[in-house]
């Protein structure tokens, strides 16, 4: 499972070490996007050697705003469009055209040590409304939990109050954090966290927890049997053209969702 760091929200080029010899494809936005689209991008130029795809994460807000003034090709997000942005996407001229491109499992996780494995979506909102602050109060330690939230610029910080908080506001209480990959460095040097992350990042250094009894798999994930689980999203200006075009082609055909597969996030159609 790959891990992002910080450093990823600033701008990162991906190139051949041609920059002027061919077309560049622009594409910014969501975290947890970011590692699918860095992964199809290193395998595409391979291909199309004279392409390059220019990435920068700063979270679904951004991305789709720099579609709408019209500054990168493709807007990577993890939560649809939201209505004032659909309204500003027509003030300006904008036709989001939004496409599904992997499933993400929205996975709570703590420190290794912690004794709580299980969760359900009721505690998961009482903790960050404020409602529930100690372990104990759950099966563990007593000790007062520490939340880790992503900021409101992020789409899985949308996902996460759609789905989870049901509308209700995270408490001012809570640790916000820029990217997944911050997420995980902050819960797993610090026993008494919780945080949230996209499946694609967990790694040994965090404990996922059961949600509803329901371990987050590619499968649950895609049969929605697991709570938590959403759509990831690349959006275009209508429909693509050019390298643009071929990039999400490659992206959505056998090989690109292979890919997506190997970044740790579920493909479209996957039975695992």
């Amino acid at each position: 499972m790959k891990k992002i760091s910080l450093f990823l929200l600033s701008l990162m080029v991906l190139s051949t070490g041609v920059a002027s010899a061919g077309t560049t494809v622009t594409i910014k936005g969501s975290t947890t996007v970011l590692p699918i689209a860095q992964a199809v991008a290193e395998a595409y130029m391979k291909i199309q050697p004279e392409t390059n795809i220019s990435i920068s994460a700063g979270g679904s807000g951004d991305g789709i705003k720099a579609l709408l003034d019209k500054s990168t090709n493709i807007a990577m997000s993890s939560r649809d469009l939201k209505k004032e942005e659909l309204s500003l996407a027509s003030q300006n001229g904008v036709n989001p055209l939004v496409k599904t491109v992997a499933i993400d499992a929205i996975v709570p996780v703590v420190h290794p040590k912690n004794k709580v494995s299980n969760i359900t979506i009721d505690q998961l909102a009482m903790i960050y409304t404020g409602k529930i602050t100690n372990w104990k109060e759950l099966g563990g330690d007593d000790l007062q939990i520490v939340m880790v939230s992503r900021d409101s610029s992020s789409g899985t910080f949308e996902s996460w109050g759609q789905l989870v908080l049901k509308g209700e506001k995270v408490t001012p209480k809570a640790q916000l954090q820029a990217s997944n990959g911050a997420v995980v460095q902050v819960v797993s040097k610090n026993k008494y966290a919780i945080g949230y992350i996209g499946i694609g990042y967990l790694d040994k250094s965090i404990k996922a927890l059961q949600v509803n009894g329901i371990v987050a798999t590619p499968k649950t994930a895609l049969s929605k049997e697991y709570p938590i689980a959403r759509g990831l999203y690349m959006i275009t200006n209508g429909e693509p053209a050019g390298e643009t075009a071929n990039f999400m082609n490659y992206l959505l055909s056998r090989d690109g969702q292979v890919i997506v597969e190997k970044t740790g996030f579920v493909p479209l159609g996957s039975n695992k």
